[in-house]
């Protein structure tokens, strides 16, 4: 019987120890999407070095795919000019050694001297390496009209 309650108690710190961790990383992951839009809005390409691994591919709303290496150049694109994006409707999955991120993003400026206003839906897939997470994969949807309030 004391064996039973030892290794209920153990059982039930282990997990509690698993829910703030799993909390810890999903902050993280969260400051790191944050972090991403930031780096996007101020064409900083150094600081998405950091936050995209080296195998990197990009799938975007149109089908195109990317190499990290022209993300990074894409990002540097001066005719794309935008003054707001965020998330939000945010989900962090995290596993053992990776996570999946999902959301929605909502992207203004201009393109080209183009104005836009859009929203979408994002996948990101992270992993945790070498005591850092990386994003090895992203894919992002149009949405054809605007998130209801909730």
């Amino acid at each position: 019987m004391k064996r039973a309650i030892v290794v209920s108690i153990l059982l039930l710190t282990a997990s509690i120890c698993v829910g703030q961790e799993t909390s810890a990383e999903t902050s993280m992951l969260n400051a790191l999407e944050n972090a991403w839009n930031q780096a996007q809005l101020h064409h900083d390409s150094k600081a998405l070095e950091l936050l995209l691994a080296d195998t990197f591919i990009s799938t975007d709303n149109d089908g195109v795919l990317m190499t990290r290496a022209q993300y990074l150049a894409d990002n540097k694109d001066p005719s794309y000019e935008p003054t707001m994006m965020a998330n939000s409707d945010v989900k962090v999955f995290v596993y053992r050694g990776f996570a999946v991120v999902a959301g929605i993003y909502h992207a203004k400026g201009t393109n080209s001297g183009k104005s836009f206003d859009r929203y979408g839906r994002f996948t990101d897939t992270w992993i945790h390496q070498n005591g850092k997470w990386q994003c090895v994969a992203t894919h992002t949807s149009n949405l054809k009209k605007a998130p209801a309030k909730e």
